[in-house]
């Protein structure tokens, strides 16, 4: 098997042991992202729409580090502390994929990283190369 470590520096770096994410032919396996500033590595400033937007810039940098966008995802979980915050993603995720929309999980949780409201991560199909 010949895996593919895929970096993006417009990505937060990886805080433990694991990659953003990692290619093993056609299929990209993106790691759980929440929402972190790249450049600061702390959480975005606001509230829960603020999060779920900055979630998704980071999806959006690893899928384009991997040759990809986010047209390209075929199954996305999201992972949320609060339940009643999932209006807020559908309408946010309106703005960033067209349908078909990927097949996709939202799975309430009692924490996560950081402290963070949201956290997603994706398995993306990219052409070959």
């Amino acid at each position: 098997m010949n895996k593919t470590v895929i970096h993006s520096k417009q990505a937060p770096e990886a805080i433990g042991t694991y990659s953003q994410a990692i290619k093993v032919g056609n299929t990209v396996y993106l790691s759980g992202q929440i929402p972190l500033q790249p450049d600061t590595m702390e959480l975005v400033k606001g509230g829960i729409s603020e999060q779920i937007d900055q979630v998704f810039k980071n999806l959006t940098a690893v899928a384009t580090a991997a040759s990809g966008d986010l047209s390209h995802i075929v199954k996305l979980n999201i992972f949320l502390t609060d339940l009643t915050d999932f209006p807020i993603v559908n309408e946010i995720m309106a703005r960033y994929f067209q349908q078909p929309y990927p097949a996709r999980a939202a799975i309430g949780v009692s924490a996560l990283p950081k402290g963070s409201s949201v956290e997603m991560d994706a398995i993306m199909v990219v052409d070959e190369q």
